[in-house]
């Protein structure tokens, strides 16, 4: 079974403060967006899979 975390197309972001990921659906939830912790600041989470392009 996956975790949220790595559902296709899913965005995930995290606290900037205490690093807990927050999924886009939990936020939707919530009236205000912040994190558990009460701090405001979220930054997407970044993929792991690495893109990679040929030079002309």
């Amino acid at each position: 079974m996956e975790s949220s975390d790595d559902t296709f197309g899913g965005v995930v972001y995290e606290c900037v403060r205490c690093a807990t990921p927050v999924t886009n659906e939990d936020l939707a939830a919530l009236p205000e967006i912040k994190c558990i912790c009460g701090y405001r600041i979220l930054k997407k989470r970044r993929s792991s899979v690495v893109k990679q392009v040929k030079s002309v």
